[in-house]
């Protein structure tokens, strides 16, 4: 089998895709994904040449070929889609070959139109599919074509452009497309391919402080009193209701009290402040264990039950890094950094000090830490968690991370880790490459229409086979100046945009009140959540804001529409406003699974403030539709129907209509 040093094929098959790093990691899709494989193929002379994309299921058989199309007139860039069906290491290949049918279909049409060799080019198209009858298997109904095709060609009663058509016809050259005669057949490289389980591309994750769910502050003493895991179950039946897929619990872990946080990050604690979640491990325990004030193990089981039978898996936050208090700390003092002093470091992200955390130093004894998070993870996965959102991952050596996601996909493949790095490109598509199945992005700061148009085209485009972008408007770290100053609109606009915009997206408690107010000075939310409780008046957010409903609308379309559940299928459409943003997906009926076409068309205003109207200009062939095409379009938002056509009028209002979500249902 070649690798990609191999000396050139005789039909030579370059710039194979998608790879990462050549093949050094593997591409990534999902099952019943369909990943487009490109290749450029060609050979010398003027000989016809064509080219197959081959998928390898993970016993290292060929699952199925597809033939690919010349995408690139003149550039000899082919393009297939493949299609796996099952979880687990697979692999692709492309092979080019030289095609005799279709060289002596083009030269046939020319000699036998200038009347040159007119009888020679007639036998030899018998020949040749003599020869695609007794080398290729077809069915019963081909060999029949094919066999007609030969006597019609060898019929010299005829004339002669009637035996052409015949050895050229569409129903022949259909017969040799699906079972076709291949010569000097030249096979690429072989590349790996990960198939993940759907949740790893599409889901809609909630994230949430249990403790903040049922606190409460003793109206005698004042002294505030935790949630508990059994108070925060009782939320899950009305995140389920808006559609959300997964929860994701912040630390649940013993906090630790040496110079713990107190409110808005301050270094002077109250009483009754509970300390960050992210400062883990107190005489309690550490990561392996649950603040005794949220419950114990029994009420945890009791959690993940509830969601599951609400049909919601649960994430917990993976943070990797210790309080002063934290056992590790203790019983291996050399896991962490002394300085000149004697003193532990403490993590620092200047201007930002974090006095209540010590930053591991895999570098003392990686073997003790590597073992000591695998079996931490173990202990999660074992109590049913599913899924990780690990914390600043690009602050831990990528070797580990390597070591740990492969060590957990042996065992438990169905284990995702979402990588919250906010961080340098390179950091971040590493990590993807490494093996994080999704990623944290960097749409959080994309607001303008020009900003939205280079970052949803380039995470939808090649980087798409290596790393999966979530979408987050806002977390429990940040809180954009645009979602500050735009009120509730900014919170419906950015809402449509993640949801739309990519098949992963994620919301923070609080967004279905517009909870907008920042420390001065910061993109954070005033008097955070990591930092004190904060129990939520949930029936105001269903009557003031209508971002529930909102929320419960775009997570009932995504459901709704396969297209919405894929990545690689968006087009941008251009617009006459700098304020309206204009995309589509869409997902082929070769591609869907019930072989039903779906394309969605977004339309969404990028100002919080004022109406704004715009015609929008459409790619229709990227809606695969003819250029003076009229069809229909359906808004899941309002409701309403409208006729289009290649140059519809959209007038968009940021305090009612901010958005339409379309789904094109007829033409």
């Amino acid at each position: 089998m070649p690798t990609p040093e191999s000396p050139i094929g005789r039909i030579p098959v370059i710039e194979v895709g998608p790879t990462v790093e050549n093949g050094r990691w593997p591409t990534k899709a999902v099952v019943g994904e369909a990943v487009p494989i490109r290749a450029t193929v060609f050979r010398e002379g003027h000989d016809a040449v064509a080219a197959t994309a081959v998928l390898i299921d993970p016993a290292g058989r060929d699952h199925s070929w597809a033939p690919m199309h010349d995408i690139s007139p003149g550039n000899d860039i082919y393009e297939a889609h493949l299609i796996p069906d099952a979880p687990g290491r697979w692999a692709f290949r492309v092979e080019g070959w030289s095609d005799p049918y279709a060289t002596w279909r083009h030269d046939a049409t020319v000699k036998v139109d200038a009347g040159v060799d007119t009888e020679l080019m007639l036998a030899e198209g018998a020949l040749v599919l003599e020869r695609a009858l007794a080398e290729v298997a077809h069915t019963p109904d081909g060999a029949r074509t094919l066999r007609d095709a030969v006597t019609a060609l060898r019929d010299v009663s005829r004339p002669a452009h009637a035996r052409l058509a015949a050895g050229a016809s569409v129903e022949v050259q259909a017969v040799l497309a699906a079972a076709p005669l291949r010569d000097f057949v030249s096979p690429s490289a072989t590349y790996p391919l990960i198939v993940h389980r759907e949740r790893a591309l599409f889901g809609s994750w909630y994230e949430l402080f249990p403790r903040s769910e049922g606190a409460y502050q003793d109206p005698d003493t004042g002294a505030w009193v935790s949630g508990t895991l059994r108070t925060a179950a009782e939320r899950l039946p009305a995140i389920a209701e808006m559609g959300f897929d997964v929860v994701y619990l912040t630390p649940i872990h013993p906090i630790g009290t040496t110079n713990r946080k107190g409110r808005n990050n301050t270094l002077e604690t109250q009483p009754g402040d509970p300390g960050s979640p992210y400062g883990i491990g107190a005489a309690d325990g550490g990561h392996d264990a649950i603040h005794p004030d949220l419950g114990d193990f029994t009420d945890f089981d009791a959690f993940v039950a509830r969601a599951r039978d609400l049909g919601m898996e649960v994430a917990l936050d993976l943070a990797l890094q210790a309080s002063p208090d934290h056992p590790w700390v203790r019983e291996h003092p050399e896991w962490f950094t002394t300085r000149a002093d004697g003193s532990i470091a403490y993590a620092e992200n200047p201007p930002k000090k974090y006095q209540d955390i010590y930053p591991l130093n895999f570098d003392n004894d990686p073997e003790g830490i590597y073992t000591a998070v695998r079996e931490l993870v173990q202990v999660w996965i074992d109590h049913g968690v599913t899924a990780f959102r690990v914390d600043n991952p690009h602050t831990k050596p990528l070797p580990f991370w390597q070591w740990l996601l492969a060590d957990v996909a042996q065992d438990h493949p169905e284990v995702l880790f979402l990588s919250e790095a906010f961080t340098r490109p390179a950091m971040m598509r590493t990590l993807a490459a490494i093996g994080f199945h999704q990623s944290y992005t960097y749409f959080t700061w994309r607001h303008s229409k020009e900003e939205l148009t280079e970052y949803f085209t380039e995470v939808s485009g090649d980087a798409a086979a290596v790393m999966r972008p979530s979408f987050w408007p806002t977390t429990h770290d940040i809180l954009t100046p645009y979602m500050q100053t735009g009120g509730a609109s900014a919170f419906a606009i950015r809402a449509v945009l993640a949801a739309t915009g990519s098949p992963t997206w994620g919301i923070y408690s609080g967004y279905e009140l517009a909870e907008h107010v920042a420390l001065p000075g910061a993109q954070e939310q005033i008097d955070n959540e990591k930092y004190e409780y904060k129990p939520r008046d949930w029936d105001a957010a269903a009557r003031q804001f209508g971002l529930t409903d909102l929320l419960r609308q775009l997570n009932a379309t995504r459901r709704a529409h396969p297209a919405l559940q894929r990545l690689r299928n968006l087009s941008v459409h251009p617009t006459t406003d700098e304020a309206i943003f204009c995309f589509s997906r869409r997902e082929r009926a070769e591609h869907a699974p019930d072989g039903q076409e779906d394309t969605v068309i977004v339309v969404v205003t990028l100002d919080p403030f004022t109406t704004r109207e715009s015609l929008i200009h459409l790619d229709m062939a990227a809606l695969g539709l003819a250029a003076d095409a009229d069809f229909i379009v359906h808004d899941h938002l309002t409701g309403e129907s409208y006729s289009w056509g290649a140059t519809p009028f959209v007038r968009l209002d940021p305090y009612g209509r901010c958005a339409h979500v379309l789904h094109l249902k007829s033409t």
